[in-house]
């Protein structure tokens, strides 16, 4: 016999409360005190574990829902199940109340815990609202492969996924119009801020529509009537929460003009890791700077040294929170990249964060203590997510409101490493300081940088391939594809042309369309293009059923939340088609033997299967295609995600013979250039002051960052060669300067272009 008493003086400190054992029972078992106002840490754990409450009030949270906890509440716990128990009695002013006091049991099932890691009810979201954000772009310029790759493609796979699984999803970003960024492109182009911002707001827009991205919400934060006010409010909370002040702190001002510099109007070493970097956060480290303390730093609009002086600005003492943000940490889905960041960071001895900037550029706060200031746009982001949310609410007639976040929300954020301390660290903390009675629940899905033929991707130096050069009806879902197979999760990867090309030809076209259109032809042949019902099976036929539903496992498993991997959900669609052609091309050795009719028609019918699961599980990927495929097929496109391998419905009509999927790359030599492009692409440049071996035929003013001035000087050069008056809307957004060219000769006459390309022109 074994008896076990509670016992206050031998409680030992465990998961944030008092804890002692009880050995002896076969199982782990333990006493625990929660006292009042306290709470265990949220945690998973692979155990099963049984608590009974024994005295005392308070409430468990579990998995983000609450539950009484009273004498006599018995709660068992799955595996993996988050869980928190809270001490909600009431205290005196000297805070003393009533202990809560339970008894646990836990132990270890193996397969108790792997049905639970792969359970529906964990890795899905239940009946919660689903917010996937995807990071705010910031309108100094149009979206490249470089921004693509990353968090729009990721953040669209994954709600496409999770709503066919029937989750409520939403997929939100919007114009990040505020940024600091925007006054280097306005100078650049000629334009006010605000002008620049809604232009590019635009072009953005538009380039995540032709990449397939359909948006849910999209918040425009310069032309959004309740955007500043709400932003206000929010910092009035922050404010009114005693942690931040307006505190003196070095800042960098230009030796030569005397401006306030900060993030691109200053660079400099990292404080952190060394490299070359702006102000405010470094790209390669992932760590905040406060500008003052770069190595040698110098001012991006005279290249001096600055001279250091205060600067009085609202501050965080960001070094008093790291605890906060561990726990933060524990409760949802936080890379370990993410959480070696903080870390790392809550290792300085102290982090004294501007949440205000010196601008003519933003959001002033309303409180009139730093006068001429802006609120920095990073901690502005924090309260446009939950911006977006009430706009999306206020469209749906859902009660939900910036001001009064809830419980049940939750949010997946997807975003480059570069922006990782604003949204792991930064946010949840003002978060914390605006809204005391929100635990949110967010999980993070975190990028490297996509580089292009080894470097980076950069819209001043004109590295980049565009998203509106490449993407057309036909070439997205290629253009989708390949992203995702090159996707850079976890580490750097590189978009190389050639590489684009040989997957192309070589996987989309040279396998996946040859399989299907041979597959479509045999189903003519054999089966008067109606798919087969099953006949005799063999074991290689089970066997590769079998090997079907492994892949279907694999590629759930790869777009799920917690192990979401892009790269790995395009090899497991390139596996179900290869693995289907090595099947095909071992069934085929009897296809026209007689006496193996009912063997050969089950294999075309498990090949038809094939054909039917990768329209399904390439429809979060590959939308255009998963829905070509589902209707040559005869099926409808796919809008729930398959839960086994299914066979074509007998006598289904088959049209795969004459489907196309992908088009080849045009050759660029295959059409003939237009006359005037050389003359126009030699005004462009002039008038941009572009280098001379800088191909730009093939570019939009546009994406060659003209501003207006420079745009009508181009328009008025037309005129006076050509007498052909283009609009402003048909320079900047009418196509390349190859497809101007041909437009101008169609208008021109005839003999004025032959004047001008013999060099007679006046």
């Amino acid at each position: 016999m074994i008896i076990a008493r509670y016992d206050d003086d031998v409680l030992e400190q465990a998961f944030g409360i008092d804890m002692s054992a009880v050995g002896g029972l076969g199982t782990g078992a333990g006493w625990g005190r929660v006292a009042p106002g306290r709470a265990t840490d949220e945690h998973h754990h692979d155990e099963t574990e049984l608590f009974v409450i024994v005295s005392g009030r308070g409430e468990f949270v579990i998995d983000g829902e609450r539950h009484e906890a009273v004498p006599g509440t018995v709660v068992l716990f799955e595996p993996f199940e988050s869980h928190v128990l809270r001490n909600t009695s009431p205290q005196d002013s000297a805070g003393n109340g009533t202990d809560l006091v339970f008894f646990t049991q836990y132990w270890r099932d193996a397969e108790r815990a792997a049905r639970a890691a792969s359970a529906p009810v964990r890795t899905g979201f239940g009946d919660r609202p689903v917010f996937v954000f995807s990071t705010p772009p910031t309108p100094n310029g149009d979206l490249h492969l470089g921004h693509l790759a990353g968090p729009y493609l990721g953040a669209d796979a994954f709600t496409r996924f999770q709503r066919m699984n029937g989750t409520e999803a939403y997929h939100l970003t919007g114009s990040d119009d505020y940024q600091s960024y925007v006054l280097g492109a306005a100078r650049r182009d000629g334009r006010t801020p605000a002008e620049t911002a809604a232009h590019y707001s635009a072009e953005i827009a538009e380039t995540l529509r032709l990449m397939d991205i359909p948006l849910d919400q999209y918040t425009v934060t310069d032309q959004d009537p309740g955007y500043r006010e709400g932003l206000k409010d929010f910092f009035s909370r922050v404010v009114a929460s005693g942690e931040i002040d307006v505190a003196a702190h070095d800042a960098l001002y230009d030796a030569l003009t005397g401006e306030y510099l900060y993030e691109a109007d200053v660079t400099g070493g990292c404080p952190g890791c060394g490299a070359a970097t702006s102000g405010n956060l470094c790209e390669e480290c992932g760590e905040p700077n406060t500008a003052a303390d770069l190595a040698d730093p110098r001012s991006a609009f005279t290249g001096s040294a600055p001279r250091p002086g205060p600067a009085a600005r609202w501050t965080l003492p960001l070094h008093a929170y790291a605890a906060d943000v561990r726990a933060h940490h524990r409760r949802g889905r936080v890379p370990a990249r993410l959480r070696e960041l903080a870390d790392r960071l809550f290792r300085r001895p102290a982090l004294d964060l501007p949440l205000t900037h010196p601008s003519g550029w933003g959001v002033e706060p309303r409180e009139r203590d730093t006068d001429g200031q802006v609120i920095w746009v990073w901690p502005e982001m924090g309260y446009g997510f939950l911006h977006g949310i009430q706009s999306l609410g206020a469209r749906l007639g859902r009660p939900w409101r910036a001001a009064e976040p809830s419980a049940d929300w939750k949010i997946v954020h997807f975003f480059g490493y570069d922006n990782s301390f604003y949204h792991s660290v930064l946010h949840p903390v003002l978060y914390q300081l605006a809204h005391p009675g929100w635990t949110p629940d967010v999980d993070y899905h975190v990028n490297e940088f996509y580089l292009l033929d080894g470097e980076k991707f950069s819209t001043s130096r004109g590295h980049a391939i565009w998203g509106k050069e490449v993407l057309t009806p036909d070439t997205v879902d290629a253009v989708r594809y390949f992203l995702a197979t090159t996707r850079p999760e976890g580490t750097r990867t590189d978009f190389r042309r050639a590489a684009y090309e040989a997957t192309l030809a070589d996987t989309l076209i040279g396998t996946w369309q040859q399989w299907l259109t041979d597959l479509g032809s045999r189903v003519a042949k054999h089966h008067g293009g109606r798919a087969p019902d099953a006949g005799n099976w063999t074991p290689e036929h089970t066997a590769f059923l079998a090997r079907l539903g492994t892949r279907l496992n694999a590629v759930t498993g790869a777009l799920g939340n917690d192990s979401f991997s892009l790269t790995q959900a395009a090899a497991e669609l390139d596996g179900i088609v290869r693995d289907t052609v090595r099947f095909t091309r071992a069934e085929g050795l009897l296809t026209d033997t007689a006496g193996w009719e009912d063997e050969n028609r089950t294999a075309i019918a498990l090949e038809l299967a094939a054909a039917r699961l990768l329209a399904h599980a390439a429809a979060p990927l590959m939308p255009r295609f998963a829905a070509r495929l589902a209707a040559a097929l005869g099926i409808d496109a796919p809008r729930t995600w398959p839960r086994t391998v299914e066979l074509l419905t007998p006598g289904a009509a088959v049209d795969l013979a004459d489907a196309v999927f992908f088009q080849p790359s045009p050759d660029p030599g295959d059409a003939a250039e237009p006359v005037l492009t050389p003359w126009l692409t030699e005004i462009a440049r002039t008038a941009l002051r572009l280098g001379p071996d800088e191909q730009i035929a093939r570019r939009t003013l546009t994406q060659l960052a003209a501003g207006s001035l420079q745009a009508v000087t181009v328009q008025y050069q037309i005129l006076d060669a050509l007498d052909v008056d283009l609009s402003m809307d048909e320079l900047l957004h009418g196509g390349t300067l190859a497809e101007l060219a041909a437009v101008i000769a169609e208008r021109a006459e005839p003999s004025a272009v032959a004047a001008l390309t013999s060099g007679e022109a006046r």
